[in-house]
C-alpha cells in the first residue's frame, strides 16, 4: 500500500536532482504519522522499501525515521530495517488505561436506542460470565430485569454468545455444560452448537427467550485494536415486536453500531487470531 505523501517541500533541479528543503512542522507531522502507518502495516522494512511506500526521498525518509528513533516510536535493527519502538507500547497502555469503555460507547448507544426505541445493553465477559457494563432502557413498555452489574450465563444470553464467537467449539461444549442440565424446551449441547457455529460466521448471536421468558435479543460483538473480541453490545425487546423477521433485521443495525465502538477503540477491520 503506497502512502501518498505531500511533496511540496521538495524540488527537481535542471539536472534531474532532488533538492529538499525544510518542511513545514505540519507537513513534518504528517509525514511522520504515514511512516509510523507504513512500518504498522509492513513489519520490519528497510530504507529503500520504506521511501519507496512513501513516495519520498531516502534522505527525507532517513531524517524522518532518525527522529522517531531518538522518541522510541521507532527501532532500527541492522538488516532487518525499521520496526516499531516501544514508546508505542506505553502509549497504548496509558491509552487503554485513559478509555472508559462504557462512555466511549454511550454515544453510540444512545444513537442505537434512538433508531430502534428497544432496550440496550453494553457487556465484557468477566470470567464465565457476562458482565453487564451499561444498560439503556427502551421507550416500549415492557420490562427487562437486567441490570448493570448483573453477571448472566454465556449459554442464555445473546451478549454472553456475541462474546465468545471467537471461541473453538471445545470452548463452547465446556461453557454450555457449566449450566447444567437445559431447562424444558432449551436447547441441548449439539442444538447450541450448531447455533453459535451459525452466529460465529453471521457476527451476531441472538437470544431467543433463553434467559427471560418471552424476551428476544441481537447481539454482536466489539473488537478491540488487536482484533480480539473485548465487549459486546446487545438489543433486546419483547417477543411480540421481536418476530423473527425483525431480529433478521436487526442484524445490521447491531452489528454497525458494535464496529462503530470497536473503530472508537483502534480496531483496523480484521479479526484477531482465534
Amino acid at each position: 500500500m503506497k502512502h501518498e505523501a505531500s511533496r511540496g517541500a521538495e524540488t527537481v533541479a535542471a539536472d534531474g536532482t532532488t533538492a529538499t528543503k525544510s518542511p513545514s512542522g505540519s507537513q513534518t507531522l504528517f509525514r511522520g504519522l504515514d511512516l509510523l502507518d507504513v512500518v504498522a502495516e509492513s513489519g520490519a522494512i528497510g530504507l529503500p522499501a520504506l521511501a519507496k511506500q512513501l513516495g519520498l526521498t531516502r534522505s527525507t525518509t532517513h531524517r524522518l525515521a532518525t527522529a522517531l528513533v531518538e522518541r522510541r516510536l521507532l527501532s532500527q535493527a541492522p538488516r532487518e530495517g525499521y520496526s516499531l519502538g516501544s514508546k508505542l507500547l506505553e502509549l497504548g497502555y496509558l491509552a487503554s488505561q485513559q478509555m472508559d469503555l462504557p462512555r466511549l460507547a454511550r454515544p453510540h448507544l444512545e444513537k442505537l436506542l434512538d433508531e430502534l426505541e428497544d432496550t440496550i445493553h453494553l457487556g465484557v465477559l468477566d470470567e464465565d460470565r457476562a458482565l453487564y457494563l451499561d444498560k439503556l432502557t427502551g421507550r416500549r413498555r415492557i420490562n427487562i430485569s437486567s441490570r448493570v452489574g448483573d453477571r448472566q450465563p454465556i449459554r442464555s444470553t445473546g451478549l454472553g454468545k456475541a462474546l465468545v464467537l471467537d471461541e473453538t467449539e471445545a470452548r463452547w461444549r465446556e461453557l454450555y455444560k457449566m449450566e447444567g442440565p437445559p431447562a424444558p424446551g432449551a436447547p441441548d449441547e449439539e442444538q447450541w452448537v450448531a447455533w453459535m457455529k451459525d452466529y460465529a460466521t453471521r457476527g451476531v448471536a441472538f437470544d431467543l427467550e433463553e434467559n427471560e421468558d418471552r424476551i428476544r435479543c441481537v447481539a454482536a460483538p466489539v473488537r478491540g485494536a488487536a482484533g480480539q473480541i473485548v465487549a459486546a453490545i446487545s438489543v433486546s425487546g419483547a417477543a411480540q415486536y421481536m418476530d423473527d423477521e425483525r431480529m433478521n433485521t436487526l442484524v445490521e443495525d447491531v452489528r454497525e453500531a458494535a464496529n462503530a465502538i470497536a473503530r472508537d477503540l483502534g480496531w483496523n477491520g480484521k479479526r484477531g487470531p482465534r
